[in-house]
């Protein structure tokens, strides 16, 4: 607000015209969610957390910034916000295929999930909502089902099966939601933004955000 108002006078962050004002707010909201290249902090902070403290940071906490992007949406980069989309899709699956901490997964998972929101926030917002409210639910449902049945890795997770079978069946259902695989929830929001992306003529965006989605969560 302080840049764009030394810049044009004005204190309204929903007129961003200058591109420096622009640059700094989409910058602090991209560390604030967890995007790349800002995603360090992501990752280590939820391992370190409880499981409730983990839902709240993946899911509540995403809400004020994704507000915020959206009511400045008009005013973004769409090159800058492709190219941080791309990466974190890219980094959020190629990471989550490496760990064993349940934790970590899901938040890799996350990474990847706000880059789908951030590719489609300048062209489409009610879209990025959308893909917002369907990823809490999902990720809520997960959470809880940890927290139910006490399984802090992949390891352990197995040995659950016979204990809670129909916990597992929906812990193991969400999970595939949450990669995108049809005819579940979470395919949907995907499938809309790579119909809206192509309308925007941004067909080799929309491949490789596809390509990239089938690495991980």
């Amino acid at each position: 607000s302080m840049t764009n108002a030394w810049h044009t006078g004005q204190w309204d962050i929903t007129q961003l015209t200058h591109p420096t004002s622009s640059l700094i707010l989409t910058s602090a909201i991209a560390m604030k969610l967890g995007l790349v290249p800002f995603h360090f902090w992501f990752p280590e902070v939820l391992q370190g957390s409880p499981l409730t403290t983990g839902l709240l940071l993946s899911t509540i906490m995403k809400l004020p910034p994704i507000t915020l992007l959206f009511m400045t949406s008009p005013s973004l980069n769409p090159t800058l916000l492709t190219c941080m989309a791309v990466l974190s899709t890219a980094l959020g699956g190629w990471m989550g295929l490496n760990q064993t901490q349940i934790r970590k997964i899901l938040a890799f998972s996350s990474i990847s999930h706000l880059g789908w929101m951030a590719i489609i926030i300048a062209y489409s917002p009610k879209l990025t909502l959308l893909n917002f409210y369907l990823y809490a639910l999902m990720t809520t449902a997960v959470f809880l089902t940890l927290n139910t049945i006490k399984t802090p890795n992949l390891a352990t997770l197995m040995t659950t099966w016979t204990k809670i079978p129909s916990l597992n069946a929906m812990l193991f259902l969400t999970l595939l939601s949450l990669a995108g695989l049809p005819p579940l929830t979470g395919f949907l929001p995907k499938w809309l933004i790579i119909q809206e992306l192509t309308k925007q003529d941004m067909i080799l965006a929309a491949t490789t955000i596809s390509l990239l989605s089938l690495l991980g969560l």
